[in-house]
């Protein structure tokens, strides 16, 4: 089942300046920190110029959505702390160019987001906002953004975005999407289908019915299009569903087993294990001309394939060592070599967009961890704790890692059924993202494409 209303949720978004960055802020966050105390910062209900009913609500109602959204965003990266709104003493209007800063200091408030919205004579939405310094009492972003109605909490990640930015110097994630394996029904007879949510669990869609098994969804890192694999008569299936047409294409169809499916950086490939004469191997598939290339020839169990942002190499695991370890290769299957050394079994690695890092699935002392290490296999990290959490990806600025967690077996409600979790390079920011059903297997999507004037 395919919900067209996929499509809406890419509104096209007509952005224009309004203010420049004022030069000299100080307020900074420094997001490589373990642990710090969250700059407290205010976000008012953005204030309509003229409150008038819509059909998604009255602009006053969608002008607090919006606030409401924006501090969500910012508060889940560990690295923010809302203020009261009962505790503010300023009255932000419409009519506002700029805050009284001193009605903000007592409340020990170190940025300020103001906003305002207008209906436009063409009926879109306009909605603009400001990024405020309280301490240096400077503007320190303004941007106003033409948009439908209905687009309103797209904008709200976007307004998200442009703060995160200007405050920590790294790109943004909060205008992304995730698309993961909806999971319902009996833990022996588990109906398995794709989903699609944005990176906050807002607008939850189910892209497939059910009737056949889907397993291991990716993005692609340039395009609105996910690779993913099924199983159509028993025989697993390669599958390419471009977002924007909502249309499925079939890369092919393969007698044996299939793993992993998994885009080259250009979207031009899709990297994935086969088994053949019962032996599993690396191949890559040029989308272009589909031909197939084998990249591993090993008696091992080569799998879970991913490229590093240049496309200069591929890491995998492999037991052709004897136990399930990472390793690294040219992106044409040379070179290849052995990178984790530690105690226990490694699984599911998968490069950065950094490229700085590769993740991984560490398995050992009956538990499964997130964790993550160089390309060299130097500096690993566990960054989780559980009992079982796998199958990690990045988000689009290499900050967060999503991942999957399954409870133990213990007798109760919860028992077996995997949830999605994030947590940042840290380890310290860990959270629960809520999903209307069992969800496994999250893949992070690249930033949402934005079309300006």
């Amino acid at each position: 089942m395919i919900r067209k209303s996929v499509n809406r949720i890419l509104g096209v978004i007509l952005m224009c300046l309004v203010g420049a960055s004022m030069a000299h802020a100080q307020l900074r966050v420094d997001v490589n920190r373990g642990t710090i105390d969250p700059v407290p910062i205010a976000i008012p209900d953005f204030v309509p110029v003229q409150d008038v009913e819509t059909p998604t609500g009255t602009l006053s109602d969608i002008g607090v959505s919006i606030s409401q959204v924006i501090t969500s965003n910012l508060v889940s990266t560990g690295l923010f702390r809302a203020v009261d709104e009962n505790a503010f003493i300023e009255r932000i209007t419409a009519d506002v160019v700029a805050p009284n800063f001193a009605s903000w200091r007592p409340l020990a408030v170190q940025g300020l987001v103001t906003g305002r919205l207008q209906i436009q004579p063409n009926g879109n939405l306009r909605v603009e906002f400001r990024l405020w310094d309280v301490v240096a009492e400077v503007q320190m972003e303004g941007v106003g953004y033409n948009t439908p109605v209905s687009n309103w909490r797209r904008i709200a990640h976007v307004i998200s975005d442009r703060i995160y930015s200007r405050l920590t110097g790294e790109e943004g994630y909060f205008d992304t999407r995730i698309v993961y394996i909806a999971e319902q029904g009996d833990p022996l007879n588990r109906k398995k289908r794709l989903a699609i949510m944005d990176q906050d669990g807002a607008n939850q869609q189910l892209l497939t019915d059910g009737s056949y098994l889907v397993l291991t969804p990716r993005f692609s890192p340039n395009r609105q299009e996910i690779t993913f694999l099924s199983y159509f008569n028993d025989k697993p299936r390669v599958y390419l569903f471009n977002i924007l047409s909502n249309r499925f294409e079939v890369l092919g169809d393969f007698p044996n087993m299939t793993f992993a499916p998994r885009f080259s950086p250009d979207g031009n490939k899709v990297v994935m294990s086969l088994a053949e004469n019962g032996n599993t191997d690396v191949y890559v598939m040029d989308l272009r001309s589909r031909k197939m290339t084998r990249l591993t020839d090993n008696p091992g169990i080569d799998t879970s394939p991913s490229y590093s942002p240049d496309g200069r190499k591929i890491t995998f695991n492999s037991d052709r060592g004897g136990s399930q370890q990472l390793y690294v290769m040219d992106s044409d299957g040379r070179n290849v070599h052995r990178i984790s050394f530690g105690k226990g079994r490694y699984a599911t690695p998968v490069w950065s967009p950094r490229g700085d890092l590769i993740a991984f699935t560490k398995i050992g002392d009956s538990k499964f961890r997130i964790g993550v290490m160089n390309p060299e296999g130097k500096g690993e990290r566990l960054l989780t704790d559980a009992f079982q959490d796998e199958g990690p990806t990045w988000s689009p600025n290499g900050r967060v890692l999503m991942f999957f967690r399954t409870n133990p077996y213990d007798g109760s409600s919860a028992s077996g059924r995997p949830s999605l979790w994030s947590v940042d390079l840290t380890g310290y920011n860990e959270r629960k993202v809520s999903t209307p059903f069992d969800a496994s297997d999250p893949a992070w999507s690249p930033p949402l494409p934005v079309t300006s004037k």
